[in-house]
């Protein structure tokens, strides 16, 4: 009788469920009649080559299920779904939940079957997304990330931004430690070497649903919890003040950085360029500026820029604006502490006409003026009478 049941199970355990297959394609919409009984239904994309225009490609399995009253088995091949189907169902193996994902991306580039076991009506949806915003997003906020660490490392809204993120996630941590404390510890371990890991990850999922239960239906207390505790992070990150160590400052900025990588390594499925966009982008970030220089350089002396030669209203117009600016910035520097007026006095010959400068007035005295328009008087007569001689 032992001998019967043990081969009746492994016949059980090698046999074909013999599921339909479906080749899922791009714009595939396969529709399932419901039965009387859970039947399996097996749906399989097969990979395609890697090319560098399918860098951001990702292929999007939707389930439109009526509940949530299926179990899903994913794999390779349909062989592989097709034994986790049978080790389920004919196995004294204990599976509690299931994975309750509708929408399921896959990789484009591999061969991916999942199976679906219900007994209700459903349909899927199968559709390429030639370029994911998502996997985009990543890539661009990975280099972005990686190129400004060092300005971001000491930022200060950088640092109450964090200090703020990091005290509401410890403060979440702190209440899991309070709750875990209530729990009665040798029941709970009993529990765990009798069920196996099984239980403890059951026990999670049940925490994880009351959590999103908690945000669905008490956002206000959430919101003002959130705001509180955010509050009292800030003011622990003012009363310490920003980070003024340089080798903290460091590993802040190391950590920028490989988290930038990562999620330019995480931005592909065609890990291979994802790997090549890093590496460029280490050799780019370590390359000299100066070397950046010599293209311009060359291309300033192959193609030197036009000089435009300013006419004498321009230069005239060119040396008042310069003049004044320059006399401005003495007038400022004088008016400075920087400057010692009475070291500077002793220098002068007439202080009297250096304070009245300071003060506003015109650099130049009467005479000094008379002096210069009768020179430029006299130097446009002269030019007049050359021109009138050479016209004779």
């Amino acid at each position: 009788m032992k001998l019967f049941i043990f081969s009746l199970f492994i016949f059980c355990i090698n046999a074909k469920t013999s599921a339909p297959v479906y080749h899922l394609e791009q714009g595939v919409n396969v529709k399932i009649e419901s039965s009387f009984t859970k039947r399996l239904n097996i749906f399989c994309y097969y990979g395609k080559p890697k090319y560098i225009i399918h860098l951001w490609q990702t292929v999007l399995f939707k389930i439109n299920h009526p509940s949530k009253d299926y179990s899903r088995y994913d794999g390779p091949t349909e062989e592989i779904v097709e034994k986790e189907y049978m080790k389920k169902h004919y196995s004294w193996s204990l599976n509690i939940f299931s994975t309750q994902e509708r929408n399921v991306k896959l990789n484009p580039f591999n061969d991916s079957c999942i199976g679906i076991e219900s007994k209700e009506a459903y349909n899927v949806t199968f559709n390429i997304i030639r370029i994911d915003l998502w996997k985009l997003l990543y890539l661009i906020f990975g280099v972005l990330l990686f190129i400004s660490a060092p300005q971001l490392s000491k930022n200060t809204i950088f640092y109450y931004v964090c200090g703020i993120i990091f005290g509401i996630c410890t403060s979440l941590l702190i209440l899991i430690y309070i709750a875990s404390k209530i729990i009665p510890r040798k029941p709970f371990m009993y529990g765990v070497l009798g069920c196996g890991w099984t239980v403890v990850i059951y026990v999670l999922q049940i925490l994880w649903d009351n959590i999103r239960m908690i945000l669905e239906h008490y956002k206000l207390y959430v919101i003002w919890y959130m705001l509180a505790t955010g509050f009292i992070s800030f003011i622990l990150c003012y009363r310490w003040g920003p980070v003024e160590n340089e080798r903290t400052i460091n590993l802040i900025k190391w950590s920028l950085q490989i988290t930038g990588l990562t999620l330019m390594f995480f931005s592909s499925h065609f890990q291979e360029a994802a790997m090549a966009q890093i590496v460029v982008l280490i050799l780019f970030y370590n390359i000299p500026k100066s070397w950046f220089l010599v293209p311009k350089r060359y291309w300033v002396r192959k193609f030197p820029p036009k000089v435009k030669l300013l006419t004498n209203d321009e230069y005239y117009e060119e040396g008042v604006k310069e003049t004044k600016k320059a006399l401005e910035e003495l007038r400022n520097f004088c008016s400075s502490p920087e400057c010692n007026q009475w070291k500077m006095a002793l220098k002068l010959h007439n202080v009297k006409r250096f304070a009245s400068f300071v003060e506003g007035n015109s650099h130049l005295s009467d005479d000094e003026i008379l002096e210069y328009e009768t020179s430029i008087q006299g130097g446009l007569t002269d030019e007049e009478d050359e021109n009138y001689t050479d016209e004779d």
